[in-house]
């Protein structure tokens, strides 16, 4: 790897800037319409720094909007994300009231849908003495039991209580609601409060916004009106050397010789240039058919290099095919030979079990193992 000394870095340096100022000159030199006829270069400065400025201006403006829109988006996030989670936790609670203290098992109703009524009732008949048969055979229907007022009396009671309990749950409900709406109150309150200073700051920023525009606009027209006047008279003083240039000068007398460069008889103006001779552009035609031809050589030569790539691409796709055929064989017969091993094995296992079995009758049972750690020593 080569080093670069401090040497040859500066002779680079220099030999780029001798190149960039020789590309400058050339480019000053050769650009015959500034060089005859010139340009009012301070004028397209002042121009260009009087769009600067009122880009600049006009992106700050925007940029200023943008914030203003952005803080409001996101005030409104914060709403709308508050009420949300508001609403979301009124819903969890009431799905947890109603999991905690709605479950089917505590209505009044419930004795009359419930699946395992059968299996909690007594029998009809459970020995040959029981006093509810009767003498004609017939057992007691449903309905008929002998603890009906002992259960309505504890219905009573227990829908007694579950008033209370509602009338409890309700007023605390209630309560817990009012503070709620005290809170959503108070915060709404400090958002209409921070909604109204943030507009005031966006009139007085837009008060001083529009009186700088409205003293730069004025401003500007003002250097208008002058620049034009200023670029009027001089377009006229412009124009009429032109005229008085061309009146007098070669390019309406169409002289050939006006056209003749200064760097080299091979070159020409292009300002003053009538056009080529008959014997160029026949010598061009030459030169366009010798590269159609070429073209066409290269077309063919490439044609058939596509021809042998596709040959080439095919014979390895095929030898791939039979090598991954000749892979597949093999695995199969390594699978073969593996799976006659394991059943050789298996074979063998079997046998050892087998005889492991015969040899070592006597296997220890639960209470040998239990008999160790049950004393101190």
């Amino acid at each position: 790897m080569a080093v670069a000394l401090p040497k040859d870095l500066r002779q680079d340096a220099s030999l780029a800037k001798r190149r960039h100022a020789e590309l400058c000159r050339q480019k000053r030199v050769f650009n015959a319409r500034n060089r005859i006829i010139g340009g009012d270069t301070e004028a397209w400065d002042v121009q260009v720094h009087d769009q600067k400025i009122k880009e600049a201006t006009e992106k700050a403006r925007h940029e200023t909007f943008a914030a203003e829109m952005k803080q409001n988006d996101k005030i409104m996030c914060i709403l709308e994300n508050r009420i949300k989670r508001d609403r979301r936790n009124l819903c969890r609670a009431i799905s947890d009231f109603q999991q905690s203290f709605q479950k089917p098992e505590t209505r009044r109703e419930f004795d009359l849908s419930d699946p395992l009524a059968l299996k909690k009732d007594l029998p009809a008949r459970q020995s040959d003495n029981d006093i509810r048969n009767t003498i004609s055979g017939m057992q007691k229907f449903m309905g008929e039991d002998l603890n009906f007022h002992e259960r309505k009396k504890f219905q009573e009671e227990q829908n007694r209580e579950w008033s209370l309990q509602q009338q409890r749950e309700w007023k605390n409900a209630r309560a817990e609601q009012k503070c709620a709406e005290a809170l959503y109150t108070e915060t709404r309150l400090q958002f209409d409060e921070t909604a109204q200073h943030l507009q005031k700051l966006e009139s007085t920023t837009r008060k001083a916004v529009c009186a700088s525009v409205k003293d730069f606009n004025k401003r500007q027209a003002i250097e208008s009106v002058e620049r034009k006047k200023q670029e009027k008279k001089q377009e006229q003083e412009d124009n009429l050397a032109e005229i008085t240039s061309l009146l007098r000068g070669d390019l309406l007398s169409e002289n050939p010789q006006q056209a003749a460069s200064s760097f080299g008889p091979r070159r020409v103006v292009p300002d003053r240039w009538k056009g080529m001779t008959q014997e160029q552009l026949e010598q061009i035609r030459l030169v366009q058919k010798q590269q159609v031809q070429e073209k066409l050589r290269l077309q063919e030569e490439k044609h058939q290099q596509d021809l042998d790539w596709d040959r080439r691409r095919i014979q390895g796709a095929r030898a791939t095919l039979l090598f991954e055929r000749q892979q597949q064989r093999q695995q199969r017969d390594l699978r073969r030979a593996l799976d006659s091993s394991n059943l050789t094995l298996a074979k063998e296992q079997r046998l050892q079990k087998k005889y492991m079995n015969e040899v070592y009758t006597n296997q220890p049972t639960g209470d040998y193992f239990t008999q160790f750690n049950t004393g101190s020593r």
